[in-house]
């Protein structure tokens, strides 16, 4: 599709020449040239624009546990991509070369939908990945290749921060099969401070995908030292997840490292991790898993009822499996997620992918 052809969707007029984008909580008001908070999104002679439509910080091929999903096609490789810019401003972004970007030159790829989805399929990938900067924010897009990945029998994961609009979720998440929502924290304070966003906003998401969509979720949180970690707060975060989403969504705790506007703090230790793993589990939750350390019980994935391995992860290689029809191969009961009897063996390869967009 030609971009200049592409609807831009949610988003009004205002007077004396403003529009307003109503598609995350910031409801950017535009003066002519100016642009939202996200970068991305403009006004342009009076319309909104979205000004990476078809453009990428690159293409990657990655194992779908590095999303993180671990109970969606595990094993298997997608095609990952990211545009620029990014709807929040958290300090600690470890993206924050592509989020942050400011020069459209730096999407120095193109392609249309159609080249995306056909490049996935000649590599082999189950699905394509919207990751590295939000896809909230370049919508059009995302939903385009969903689409064009739809017509070719191709999965749609969105790695996204959940920060959308109640008028704009049902629409965005109706094109993907996976998410992953990357739940900052569980203090207001957090999100309004670090994120310049709204921890309220960001629950309601993860409450519509769980009881208004089928579509498959994981959670991630990365664990800052002296930010996010403390016990009371990981407590209530626990508990809130199986309250109101129930024990079978996976939660990941990730590691955080010294970044953008906070390499003061130092990286998170793996006893953190550990710590907020069993948290967790003690509160309900029955699938939790640490990423960006290696610790290969706490990626790996147990039956909730038996106890027994299921599948087996040393970083992103898959070892032991004893899962099929979704099942325990040893008790019987039934695992959430999307499994197929045998392992996807991509492994921990990283394959750049470049696409001729003639």
């Amino acid at each position: 599709m030609n971009p200049d052809q592409r609807e831009i969707l949610f988003w009004h007029p205002l007077a004396d020449n403003r529009i307003q984008c109503d598609l995350c909580p910031h409801y950017c008001s535009l003066k002519e040239g100016q642009r939202g908070v996200c970068y991305v999104r403009g006004n342009t002679n009076g319309q909104m624009q979205l000004h990476t439509y078809g453009r990428s910080s690159g293409f990657c091929i990655d194992p779908i546990e590095k999303k993180p999903l671990n109970h969606y096609l595990p094993g298997t490789p997608v095609l990952s991509f990211g545009t620029a810019g990014c709807n929040l401003t958290c300090k600690f972004c470890q993206n924050w070369d592509i989020s942050k970007a400011r020069n459209m030159d730096h999407l120095c790829n193109a392609a249309t939908p159609e080249q995306l989805a056909i490049t996935a399929k000649k590599h082999a990938c189950r699905a394509i990945a919207f990751t590295y900067n939000d896809p909230v924010i370049f919508f059009e897009y995302a939903e385009d290749v969903a689409a064009a990945c739809k017509a070719t029998n191709m999965k749609s994961i969105a790695v996204t921060a959940g920060y959308i609009s109640d008028a704009a979720r049902a629409r965005f998440f109706s094109s993907f099969d996976a998410v992953n929502i990357d739940l900052k924290a569980f203090t207001d304070h957090f999100y309004r401070h670090i994120c310049g966003a709204k921890l309220t906003t960001v629950l309601d998401t993860l409450i519509y995908l769980k009881h208004e969509t089928t579509v498959w979720f994981e959670i991630t949180t990365l664990l800052i030292p002296e930010k996010n970690d403390s016990d009371a707060e990981i407590e209530a975060l626990s508990r809130w997840i199986s309250k109101n989403l129930g024990q079978n969504v996976p939660l990941h705790f990730s590691a955080f490292h010294p970044d953008w506007k906070m390499q003061d703090i130092p990286k998170t230790p793996l006893t953190t991790l550990l710590r907020a793993r069993d948290i967790a589990l003690k509160n309900g939750v029955r699938y939790v898993y640490i990423g960006n350390a290696h610790h290969p019980q706490a990626s790996s994935t147990f039956c909730h009822n038996c106890k027994a391995l299921l599948i087996e992860r040393d970083g992103y290689q898959l070892g032991h499996w004893n899962i099929h029809d979704g099942r325990c191969g040893q008790c019987n009961t039934l695992t959430p997620g999307y499994f197929e009897n045998t392992p996807g063996n991509w492994g921990p390869k990283r394959q750049l992918v470049k696409i001729n967009s003639r």
